[in-house]
């Protein structure tokens, strides 16, 4: 995390300057047809990034102290394993989550196509989710 906090102090810094120079070169652009002000859209919008980033790099340093150890990615002898976090358990036979993705599918469609539709996609998706919760509770798998 340290290394994402670096990044963001260093975009701070990059976008500070190239809201200076846009600041500059719009004033110098401006007054070469008779105005006396910068862009006024392109400053706010640069000089409001680099401030996001800022915050953004404050947050990540206040977490990083906070969690008081090194993450994985911050040390030179870590493995790629070490990163890894349980992500949790999956069903690689399951098909319910297939059917799930059709019923949203279906009622997208029927939200852009016909309302109608969209009465049939929600029935199919409440079958769907129940059943994908239910699979274990049933057939060869049941616990």
């Amino acid at each position: 995390m340290r290394a994402n906090v670096n990044l963001f102090w260093i975009l701070t810094v990059f976008l500070a300057i190239v809201a200076g120079v846009y600041i500059g070169w719009s004033w110098a652009d401006n007054s070469a047809h008779g105005l006396n002000h910068p862009e006024w859209a392109g400053t706010v919008a640069i000089t409001l990034t680099a401030v996001l980033s800022a915050f953004i790099a404050f947050y990540l340093g206040r977490v990083h102290k906070a969690q008081g150890a090194e993450l994985p990615e911050d040390r030179l002898d870590a493995n790629i394993d070490d990163g890894d976090a349980e992500l949790g358990f999956f069903s690689p036979w399951s098909w319910w989550p297939i059917v799930l993705a059709g019923a949203a599918a279906l009622m997208f469609l029927g939200l852009a196509v016909g309302f109608w539709i969209s009465f049939i996609a929600v029935g199919l998706g409440v079958i769907a989710l129940v059943g994908w919760v239910y699979e274990y509770y049933r057939g060869n798998f049941a616990r």
